[in-house]
């Protein structure tokens, strides 16, 4: 049986209020983010990280009270320091200083720096003592196709998470740091590397030339945001390869080959994608009144016959049958349940 995504909770609360900061101090120790810390708070400093190990790469999710901290070349020296950190704000403003750069991030943006250099970090909450957050991603050197010298003008930018493959970066780190538990462990490896293609593919777009990244990984990344982009409008009726080329500035042609190394078609894809969302209602109890056919249109099949032939085929059954067995599994589910609630046997 699958297990859950493995991750590690750090929370200062479990601990009295005199040793929290302390505490906090221990564990940032252990992290390639190791610096000396500041903040107005350490009487009672309410802090919770998530990790999450993806492979090569590490996600953490923070909540923490405002805080000023530095990495000087001591602390440098004293921790495994080849590491890039990606953090993306969730709330508050957070600000990098390295190597003369600085980067003002409100909540949606992204800075990245390299734990090598020394650096000056901040992050304030935008209401006094409101808490912030954000998520960060240590990646190792060796896990980025970039020369850390082609990097360099990088360090403490602001890379917008609100549009293009930035906001796609986002969407992904958000999700799967706030439900970890949909996730399996057997996907963690996967689960890293779609991160950082998306990293690669984001970082290179705000390089000079986009030629430092490798094609297999703008491949693979562009894979991913036209795969987001068909989640997104499956309930479109418009929507077909000609305008999902145009929305990503590419050639119908070119769509067609990128779905080639996966063994499927953009139409193919649209289709088991929809009858995915479809099966999914169809199941739901709180949705068992509501018409097939409203079923079948709120995911873009707007042919009833043609959406029954589709389900048929892809699923052995009708839409009609379908529902009907999974409603009465369901019923005979909730039915067992009441009885052990209102302590009854039969």
């Amino acid at each position: 049986m699958d297990t859950e995504l493995k991750r590690q909770v750090f929370d200062t609360e479990q601990v009295p209020a005199a040793e929290r900061f302390g505490l906090w101090l221990e564990m940032l120790a252990d992290t390639p983010g190791l610096m000396r810390v500041r903040t107005e708070h350490a009487d009672n400093f309410v802090a919770r990280s998530e990790f999450l190990d993806l492979g090569q790469m590490q996600l953490v999710r923070h909540r923490y009270p405002s805080l000023d901290g530095i990495r000087t070349r001591k602390l440098i020296q004293r921790s495994d320091a080849d590491y890039y950190v990606l953090a993306l704000t969730l709330a508050g403003t957070g600000i990098a200083d390295q190597d003369g750069q600085r980067g003002i991030c409100p909540a949606g943006d992204f800075t990245f720096y390299d734990c090598a250099r020394p650096q000056e970090l901040s992050h304030h909450g935008d209401d006094g003592d409101q808490p912030v957050s954000s998520v960060v991603a240590f990646i190792p050197y060796e896990a980025l196709p970039l020369a850390n010298r082609r990097l360099a003008p990088l360090f403490a930018g602001r890379m917008s998470g609100a549009e293009g493959i930035g906001a796609l970066l986002a969407d992904y780190l958000i999700r799967l740091t706030s439900h970890p538990e949909q996730y399996h462990a057997a996907d963690a490896e996967r689960l890293g590397a779609i991160g950082l293609d998306l990293i690669s593919t984001m970082l290179g777009r705000h390089l000079v030339s986009e030629d430092a990244v490798p094609t297999e990984v703008r491949r693979r990344a562009l894979l991913a945001q036209v795969r987001s982009h068909v989640r997104q409008h499956l309930g479109d009726g418009a929507l077909s390869p000609q305008s999902i080329a145009d929305a990503h500035h590419v050639s119908v042609r070119s769509l067609h080959r990128l779905f080639e190394a996966e063994e499927t078609t953009v139409a193919a894809y649209i289709r088991d994608e929809r009858l995915e969302r479809c099966r999914r209602d169809l199941a739901e109890p709180a949705l068992a009144d509501r018409p097939i056919q409203l079923v079948a249109g709120r995911w873009g099949f707007r042919d009833k016959a043609h959406f029954s032939r589709a389900f048929r085929a892809a699923y052995g059954e009708t839409p009609q049958a379908y529902r009907a067995r999974h409603l009465d599994a369901a019923r005979i589910v909730n039915t067992a349940a009441s009885a052990v609630n209102s302590g009854r046997t039969y």
